[in-house]
Formats: C-alpha cells, sequence, structure tokens
C-alpha cells in the first residue's frame, strides 16, 4: 500500500502541475462544478414549491440525499473522472502497452493516474451542503461519525460498476458511447430509488444496483433499522470487484496493441 500512496501522490503532484499551468481553465472548470451543485439543489427545491413529499421523504429529507450525491460526485470528479475520457484514447493511441508496463496493478494505472486539481476546494461547497441539510434532518451522533465512511463505500459501488462498463472499450474504436451511457448511469444513482417504478427498482438494485449508490447509505444515516439495501451495497461491491479482476484480466488478454 506504501507502494501505491508514493506513486499516487505522484500522479497528484503531476497534475496539479499541470492544471496550473492554464489558469484561466483551472478557474472555469472550479465554477462550473460549483454552478453544478446550486443549480442541482435549486432544481429540487423547487418541485417542492408544488409538492409536501416526494415518496416517503420531505424536502430536507431529499436535499440531504443530494447533497450526498453531490459529495459523491465532488470526490469522483476530483480522483477519477478524468481517466475514463482518456482510456479509450491509450486504446486506440496504443499508449496503454507502457501503461500496462508499470509495475503495479493495470487498473490503477488507468484509472487512478488523473487528479483534477480544480476542483479540490469545491469539496468546501459540497460538504457545506451536506453538513446543512445533514442538521436540517437531524441526524444523530453515529451517523455524523459515519457519513465520509458511507460516501467512500457509496462511491466505491459506484466507481465499479463504471470500470467495468468502461472495460467494453477495449473492443470498441471509439469509447465516447460508452462514456455518454456511463454518464447516464451516474444520473440513475443521483435519485433515490423509490422514484423509479417497482420493476424498474428491481433492476436498479438486483441487476445493475445503481440505485444502492445514494439509497442504501442514506437510508441507514437517516434511520439505522433501514441496513438491508446497505448489506445489500456492501455484498454486491465485492462481488463486483471479483467480477472486475476477472473480465479486466480477459479484456487484457484480447487486447491488441495498436502500436504493434
Amino acid at each position: 500500500m506504501k507502494h501505491y500512496w508514493e506513486i499516487y501522490k505522484k500522479f497528484v503532484s503531476t497534475s496539479i502541475s499541470e492544471a496550473t499551468s492554464f489558469r484561466l481553465s483551472f478557474f472555469l472548470v472550479a465554477i462550473m462544478d460549483i454552478i453544478f451543485y446550486l443549480t442541482t439543489l435549486f432544481s429540487v427545491n423547487f418541485i417542492f414549491d408544488h409538492v409536501q413529499n416526494i415518496g416517503p421523504w420531505d424536502k430536507n429529507q431529499l436535499l440531504f440525499f443530494i447533497s450526498f450525491m453531490l459529495a459523491i460526485d465532488h470526490l469522483h470528479m476530483t480522483t477519477i473522472s478524468e481517466s475514463f475520457w482518456r482510456f479509450s484514447d491509450h486504446i486506440r493511441t496504443g499508449s496503454l502497452d507502457f501503461l500496462l508496463l508499470r509495475p503495479v496493478h493495470a487498473i490503477f494505472s488507468v484509472f487512478f493516474s488523473r487528479f483534477r486539481a480544480a476542483t479540490v476546494f469545491n469539496g468546501i461547497v459540497a460538504w457545506g451542503f451536506l453538513i446543512y441539510y445533514g442538521n436540517q434532518v437531524n441526524l444523530p451522533f453515529l451517523s455524523w461519525l459515519l457519513l465520509p465512511f458511507m460516501v467512500l463505500i457509496g462511491m466505491n459501488l459506484l466507481l465499479v460498476i463504471e470500470i467495468i462498463l468502461s472495460t467494453a472499450m477495449f473492443w470498441i474504436v471509439e469509447g465516447a458511447g460508452i462514456n455518454f451511457l456511463r454518464m447516464q448511469i451516474q444520473q440513475l444513482s443521483r435519485w433515490p430509488d423509490f422514484i423509479f417504478s417497482k420493476y424498474t427498482r428491481r433492476v436498479l438494485t438486483l441487476v445493475i444496483p445503481i440505485s444502492l449508490v445514494g439509497t442504501a447509505p442514506v437510508q441507514f444515516l437517516l434511520d439505522f433499522k433501514n441496513y438491508q439495501y446497505l448489506l445489500f451495497l456492501i455484498l454486491f461491491s465485492f462481488i463486483l470487484w471479483a467480477f472486475l479482476l476477472i473480465w479486466w484480466n480477459y479484456a487484457i488478454q484480447k487486447y491488441e496493441s495498436a502500436s504493434s
């Protein structure tokens, strides 16, 4: 782990140096993400000008859920999102060969090498909203202690689903379609499961468990009696990571380098 941590620090340092070389772009990216946070929250707030509840949740509960997903989004955008867009270029140009030769696991080299420095400080905004709405729903003390961990396990499930999907790029020349599909999957995770119909909810829970990313942790944080979905989230995380390692190794074996 120390070896990987030292390498990751170099990835972060390089990304920061590159990002700060283009200062206007650096600030515009940060501003863009803050506007995204605000418009997302205001859109939900607008809906509650016309209704009292959506499903079993009131305004503050749903806004706490949205803030929770924004915290996951911030972490995701900062640490890994750019790597998905570069992955298809690595395959198409053959530069993936050099990543595969590194003395670390290829998944780490491919998906954790890009750090989005411009959005680091936006975490103050994302977590500020999360803390504010956590107070509005009167989170118990234990929930506050578990909150950072819940954000991490929610992002972990989202991440493994995205990497499994992105591995299909080994067989597709152009990866834009996969990336846009991945973004649509993200959109599904940003809404609680009860907004979907019965059968859609089952698919998004038991087949493609994307609805568990936010719904499971938030339901548990609001009421510890709602732990069933959280158990599903943890179980699916282990299963999908195991599947990913098999799926990734198979894809590597079928990979035909563009540089050869």
